[in-house]
């Protein structure tokens, strides 16, 4: 399986995560989200980034809880909760918002 971006397929797994993490550039978040209907704002990207921090600091994919509980220390209680989040991303703020940003299925999602 594979997605194409910028005239390159990049491999992905059977649920679409990329199996590269180095090959990620910010379209692929864009053409995921077009493949799921949705249309990215800067509070989408504000998740993505903090994701893609997020990873490079601690080389984990963080689970909902922590998740919610960091984005709430770095961007304001207002979007550190679940409600915000599932907006964002209906098919789950982990491994929705994950899959965009490039990094691996976060641990403790089925």
């Amino acid at each position: 399986m594979g997605i194409e971006v910028n005239g390159k397929t990049l491999e992905t797994d059977e649920e679409g995560y990329l199996t590269n993490l180095n090959e990620w550039v910010p379209e692929v978040a864009g053409i995921m989200a077009k493949l799921d209907d949705t249309e990215l704002n800067e509070n989408h990207w504000e998740v993505i980034n903090f994701l893609r921090e997020y990873y490079e600091e601690y080389q984990i994919a963080p689970a909902v809880r922590v998740l919610t509980k960091a984005i709430g220390k770095k961007l304001g209680k207002d979007k550190g909760n679940s409600k915000y989040l599932y907006e964002l991303f209906p098919y789950g703020p982990g491994k929705q918002a994950c899959k965009y940003a490039g990094l691996p299925k976060p641990t403790g999602c089925v």
